[in-house]
Order: structure tokens, then sequence, then C-alpha cells
């Protein structure tokens, strides 16, 4: 068998189950998966990130929303408002939105877990 015909075999698989030829390629595969560099495939590690604000339901016409402690940290509790409508507006794209009041969430302890953010366009 010449070199041309080993090859078709290979490429279709053509090989019993627990041959040699099968256990090569078997290897092969292997091979190419764990020793492939991911720069190659421009794989990067995907890093899930959670968004600082969430929406929440609401009622009544005004809108809730949920801010993680970090966005506001550092930020005195009269400008947080204000704060809060600038990136809220850059986020929605809705210029006439305000917040027009900001809660903060304490945890049974007392810690501080977020802030409750009450706007209304």
């Amino acid at each position: 068998m010449g070199t041309i015909g080993m090859l078709k075999r290979f490429i279709l698989w053509d090989y019993p189950r627990a041959s040699w030829q099968y256990d090569v390629m078997v290897g092969i595969i292997l091979a190419f998966i764990f020793l492939t560099p991911r720069a190659w495939f421009h794989d990067q590690p995907r890093v899930p990130t959670a968004s600082s604000i969430a929406a929440l339901p609401s009622d009544k016409g005004s809108s809730v929303f949920f801010v993680s402690s970090e966005l506001l940290e550092g930020v005195p509790s009269a400008q947080r408002a204000a704060r809060l409508t600038r990136s809220l507006q850059q986020r929605s794209g809705d210029p006439r939105l305000r917040v027009t009041r900001v809660e903060p969430i304490l945890d049974s302890e007392g810690e501080l877990q977020g802030y409750m953010a009450f706007a209304r366009p």
C-alpha cells in the first residue's frame, strides 16, 4: 500500500478500533488539542464581569436600580445622586433620567452591601 492509500485511510478513519494505526491517530488528535498554543486561535479566557448597576422591577413610573458599593466608594452622600444620574444617563442613553433618592443597603451586621437608587425620567 502506498503513501497515498495510507493517507486516504487516515483521513477517512478506515482503521479498526484498537489497531496501532487507530491509536496513533488518537494520539495525534490529543497532541494537537493539548499542545497547540492558545494564541494560534486567539483564544483568551473569558472573565465574567458583573455590572455595577442592575435594573430591578419597579412600578408607578419610577426606575429602581441596585448599585454596587464599589461604584460609589469615596463619594460623599450629598453627591451620590448626581454621580448616579450621570452614570445612568450614559448607560441608558436617556438624558432625562434623574436619580431622586439613594438608600444604602446594609446586611444584618450593619455592613454596606450596596445602594438602592430610585430614578424618574
